[in-house]
């Protein structure tokens, strides 16, 4: 059986969040990595549901960018951070060739940790080619190499059943004081019930957790700020019915 979670701290929270007072532009960025296309392509779709905020993707919904396309999306975020139009600074240099640029967007750090505590209670999509996920990426406005992901979970539509499978672990991108170490593990419930995940790093150590049990453990941890970032994809053209949902129930972090 895997090791329970350690308990959350005694300390008030620095960050929280269930979105039942609406979506709070002091903690919230609606809008995926803007600075590497433009406002109407970046910008989430999202509703207010009975618990939390529903992400979506709906039929009209643009592409993310032209170059990565197809690939639609609605995430928030926690932060931004760009260099001028044209440059290559930005906060996840997600590809490296000719990635530029196109929207410029100040440095506005919301909330960026660089080790703590997070839970975050989402259930998931199984609808057509969707996947949600949620990261802790560097924000790189201090350097470059700053650069590195916790991935906390990457759940895909058609992974979803009565277990669902997960991807989860750490990706080093431009970081090389980083390995990259992803896994897979096996959840034993459908994720598109509500379900809590826990990433808890600090002092080279990494702990994922699902439902209050042990995931992950990895011997590793970026040690720079971090800007967390929820977001459903759809990956692929425009398929099955729309629109295509995932709800972030509550979010509550320690710094």
């Amino acid at each position: 059986m895997a090791d329970l979670l350690p308990p959350r701290p005694s300390s008030p929270p620095t960050l929280t969040d269930d979105f039942t007072r609406g979506l709070d532009a002091e903690k919230w960025v609606p809008h995926y990595l803007p600075h590497w296309t433009v406002p109407e392509r970046s910008a989430a779709r999202f509703a207010f549901v009975e618990g939390g905020l529903q992400l979506r993707i709906e039929h009209d919904q643009l592409d993310w960018r032209p170059d990565d396309a197809p690939l639609r999306v609605s995430n928030l975020q926690t932060a931004t951070y760009s260099g001028p139009v044209g440059s290559t600074a930005g906060t996840h240099r997600h590809r490296d060739d000719g990635l530029v640029v196109e929207t410029h967007t100040p440095e506005r750090l919301l909330f960026t940790p660089r080790r703590g505590r997070i839970d975050l209670t989402v259930a998931a999509s199984a609808d057509e080619g969707c996947m949600l996920a949620a990261w802790l990426v560097g924000t790189e406005h201090l350097s470059e190499t700053d650069a590195g992901e916790i991935c906390i979970f990457e759940i895909d539509a058609s992974a979803i059943g009565s277990t669902t499978q997960a991807r989860t672990g750490v990706k080093s991108h431009h970081d090389m004081r980083l390995t990259t170490d992803m896994t897979e593990v096996t959840l034993p419930f459908d994720a598109r019930v509500p379900h809590t995940w826990t990433v808890i790093w600090g002092d080279d150590e990494t702990i994922i957790g699902c439902e209050g049990r042990v995931v992950r453990r990895l011997g590793q941890a970026p040690d720079y700020p971090m800007v967390l970032m929820i977001d459903l994809f759809e990956i692929g053209g425009p398929m099955g019915e729309y629109p295509k949902t995932a709800v972030i129930g509550e979010v509550t972090a320690w710094d």
